[in-house]
C-alpha cells in the first residue's frame, strides 16, 4: 500500500501484550488517517460508556499519510482518546518531529487500553515494539524525561510522546508534549496517558514510505516554494519571522484577543503593554534560533534564552499567540519575563497553556469581585496584571501544591470542587475558550459549540478569518451554512493528512488533495475527497452521540457570546446568535437541525459508516 506503513501497533498494558495489526486499504482510504482514522478505529475498540480513565478506555497516536514523506506542511500527528472534561471525543495534533519518526518506527498508529501496575513506557523500533519500566521517569519534568530515555537508548534522534507531572496527576489540562515544546494539548488527553501510568512513547527507525508517484510530489512541493515566494509571500514571511506571536498587538487592540477574562476592552491595557508581548519586541532581547516542525518550509517557531531577570529560564521556545493572550492581556499583563516563565512551566510540567491561563483569569475575577479570598489562594494577591501573582499561581498549579491542586482540575472543575465562581466562567462544555472572540469572528462560536471537540480554534467552519469582515458581512447570520460546512470539509482533510493548518497559506488552493492522490495513488476525484473530509466529521460526532450527547448538550457560555454584551471597546453591544449559525450549519450539512444528528440516509451517501448506522438504526 502506497503512502502507509500499513500497520498498527495495539498495546494493552493491563496484560502486557502488544499487537500489530494490518491497516486495511479501504479504511485508509475512507478515514485518511489523523483525527479521522483514530476516530474510527476507537469507535471499533473502545465500548460506549466508558470512563476516561478505565482498562477500557483507548487512547490512539495517529499519523496522517504526508508524514514521514517530505511532502511539505505535512508534519502533525493527532493524539485521540475520550476527555475527562467532556466526557466525550477528544482530539489534539501537534508539530515537531514525532508523527514522522512513528511512520519511520514502522507504524501509522499506535494505540494503548489497560492500566500499568507501574510507570512504563513504549519502545517502538523499526517494526517492533516491547513496554519498558518508567518508574524512575515518574515525576520527571518533559525535559528530563527526554533526557533520560535518550540516555536509556543511546540515541538522541528517538522520537519521544510524553506527559509531565500533569499528566501524572490527572490534570484537566494535561498535555502530550514532544520535542520538549510541542503539546498536544486540549481537553486533558496527557490524564489518560497518566492514568494509564504511561509515561511516555518512544519510536526510532530508518524506515521509508513507499510513495506512488515520487515525481509528482517534488513537483507539487517546488510549485510551493513557487507559490510561497510569489501570491503567499506576504504572510508567510510574516509567520516565518515573527510566528503566531506576530499578530498579538492587532488581536488586542480589534477585541480578537481575551482582555480581562472576556469581560475587558483594550484600553484597559496601555499601548506598551500590549507591544511588550509582541514576538517582535520579544525576539530583540531573547531570539537565540528559529525551530521549524518536520518538513516545514515555513518555521515559524522560535528558540528563546533567558539568563537574567526575574525569571531565569535558560532556553525555552518563543510563546505561541494563545500563550501570549492566555498569560497576558486575558490577565491585563504586560510583563515580557512573567509569559515566557509560564510558557516554560507549562511545557516542562505538561500542561495546556491555554486551559492554565484561563483558569488562572477565572480565579483572579473572582478574587477581585469577593468570591475567592486571599487565604484560600495562598495569601497570594491576585490582582488583575500582578506579574509575580501570575507567575506564582501557576507555579501552584504545576506542583500540584496548596489551591493548586484544585485549579489543576481547571476552571469548571475548580467551580465545582469549591462550589462557586460559576458566573466566571468561559467556557465550551468545559473546555476554556482559545484567543479568538466569536465577538469578533461570529462563525467561532459554532464552531466552538458544536464541533465534537468543543472550543477548538483549529477546527473546521468560517474560521479566524470570519472576523476581518466588515461587520454588514459577518454580522449578518443569513446564509451562512454553506461556507460553514465547506470550512468543515476543508480542516477535516487538512487534520486528517497529517497538515499544519498554516498549509492554507504554504500551499497553492486545491493542491492538497493532488499531493494525496501522488502519496497513495487512491486517486482521490473531488467528490470522493469531499466525501471524505465529512466522512471525518461525521465519525468523530458518531462517538459523542453514542455516548448520549445530541445537540441541546452542547453548551457555551453566555459571556462569549455577548449575554449581556459588552459596553465598551471594539465589541460594545454586540451579542453573537450562536444558536442560528447552529441551525444554519446543521441545515446546510443535511442533518437534523434538533437533534444534531445524521440520518441514515446522509450516512449510507457518504459511505464507509456502517457501524454508525447499525447504532443509529
Amino acid at each position: 500500500m502506497f503512502g502507509y506503513t500499513g500497520k498498527l501497533l495495539f498495546v494493552d498494558l493491563t496484560t502486557g501484550k502488544t499487537e500489530i495489526r494490518e491497516l486495511d486499504e479501504a479504511a485508509a482510504k475512507s478515514f485518511i488517517g489523523g483525527p479521522s482514522l483514530g476516530a474510527k478505529i476507537l469507535y471499533e475498540e473502545m465500548p460506549a460508556h466508558a470512563h476516561a480513565f478505565s482498562e477500557e478506555s483507548v487512547i490512539g497516536f495517529v499519523s496522517g499519510p504526508t508524514n514521514g514523506t517530505g511532502a511539505l506542511m505535512g508534519g502533525r500527528y493527532t493524539v485521540v482518546c475520550k476527555s475527562p472534561v467532556t466526557g466525550g471525543w477528544n482530539d489534539a495534533n501537534s508539530g515537531g518531529n514525532f508523527g514522522p519518526q512513528m511512520r519511520r518506527a514502522g507504524f501509522d498508529g499506535i494505540f494503548v487500553r489497560g492500566i500499568s501496575k507501574k510507570p512504563v513506557y513504549i519502545f517502538a523500533d523499526s517494526g517492533k515494539a516491547e513496554i519498558r519500566d518508567a518508574s524512575r521517569l515518574w515525576g520527571k519534568t518533559v525535559s528530563e524525561a527526554e533526557r533520560l530515555i535518550r540516555e536509556e537508548l543511546k540515541d538522541d534522534r528517538v522520537g519521544i510522546a510524553l506527559i509531565g507531572p500533569a499528566g501524572e496527576n490527572l490534570s484537566n489540562m494535561a498535555a502530550v508534549m514532544n520535542d520538549t515544546h510541542r503539546a498536544a494539548a486540549r481537553g486533558g488527553p496527557g490524564a489518560v496517558m497518566g492514568s494509564k501510568r504511561l509515561k511516555a512513547i518512544a519510536v526510532r527507525g530508518d524506515l521509508r514510505i513507499e510513495l506512488k508517484d515520487k515525481d509528482g510530489l517534488l513537483a507539487l512541493n517546488k510549485q510551493a516554494v513557487e507559490w510561497e515566494k510569489g501570491p503567499a509571500s506576504m504572510f508567510v514571511n510574516m509567520f516565518s519571522e515573527l510566528g503566531t506571536g506576530g499578530f498579538y498587538e492587532s488581536s488586542v487592540m480589534t477585541g480578537d484577543a481575551s482582555i480581562k477574562n472576556w469581560a475587558g476592552a483594550p484600553h484597559e491595557l496601555t499601548e506598551e503593554q500590549i507591544k511588550l508581548l509582541t514576538s517582535a519586541e520579544m525576539d530583540k532581547l531573547y531570539k537565540r534560533k528559529k525551530f521549524a516542525c518536520s518538513a516545514c518550509p515555513l518555521g515559524c517557531g522560535a528558540i528563546y534564552e533567558i539568563k537574567s531577570g526575574r525569571w531565569p529560564i535558560g532556553e525555552g521556545s518563543r510563546p505561541e499567540y494563545e500563550t501570549l493572550g492566555a498569560f497576558g492581556s486575558m490577565l491585563l499583563n504586560g510583563d515580557a519575563e512573567s509569559v515566557n516563565r509560564c510558557n516554560q512551566l507549562c511545557n516542562e510540567y505538561g500542561f495546556d497553556s491555554i486551559s492554565l491561563g484561563a483558569t488562572v483569569a477565572w480565579a483572579m475575577e473572582n478574587y477581585n469581585n469577593g468570591v475567592l479570598t486571599k487565604a484560600e489562594l495562598d495569601g497570594i494577591e491576585l490582582t488583575w496584571g500582578n506579574a509575580e501573582a501570575i507567575v506564582r499561581l501557576t507555579e501552584l498549579i504545576c506542583k500540584n501544591e496548596g489551591i493548586g491542586k484544585i485549579l489543576s482540575r481547571g476552571s469548571q472543575g475548580a467551580a465545582k470542587a469549591l462550589n462557586k465562581g460559576y458566573e466566571a466562567l468561559v467556557t465550551a462544555d468545559g473546555i476554556e475558550i482559545p484567543q479568538h472572540d466569536p465577538r469578533y469572528g461570529p462563525g467561532l462560536a459554532r464552531t466552538y459549540q458544536y464541533d465534537p471537540t468543543p472550543g477548538r480554534h483549529v477546527k473546521g467552519g468560517l474560521g479566524i478569518t470570519h472576523g476581518s469582515q466588515p461587520p454588514e458581512a459577518k454580522y449578518n447570520y443569513s446564509g451562512t451554512g454553506d461556507k460553514d460546512v465547506a470550512g468543515v470539509i476543508n480542516q477535516e482533510l487538512i487534520n486528517a493528512a497529517g497538515y499544519c493548518s498554516f498549509a492554507e497559506i504554504g500551499l497553492q488552493p486545491q493542491s492538497m488533495i493532488k499531493f494525496i492522490n501522488a502519496i497513495t495513488g487512491f486517486e482521490y476525484s473531488e467528490e470522493e475527497f469531499k466525501n471524505a473530509g465529512l466522512r471525518s466529521f461525521a465519525i468523530r460526532c458518531a462517538f459523542n452521540i453514542r455516548e448520549g450527547f445530541r445537540r441541546g448538550a452542547h453548551k457555551l457560555s453566555d459571556r462569549i457570546v455577548g449575554r449581556p454584551p459588552l459596553k465598551d471597546g471594539p465589541l460594545a453591544g454586540i451579542t453573537v446568535d450562536n444558536e442560528r449559525l447552529g441551525d444554519n450549519f446543521f441545515e446546510a450539512l443535511g442533518w437534523d437541525k434538533v437533534e444534531g444528528i445524521p440520518t441514515g440516509e446522509w450516512l449510507e451517501k457518504i459511505g464507509g459508516l456502517e457501524m454508525v448506522i447499525k447504532d443509529l438504526a
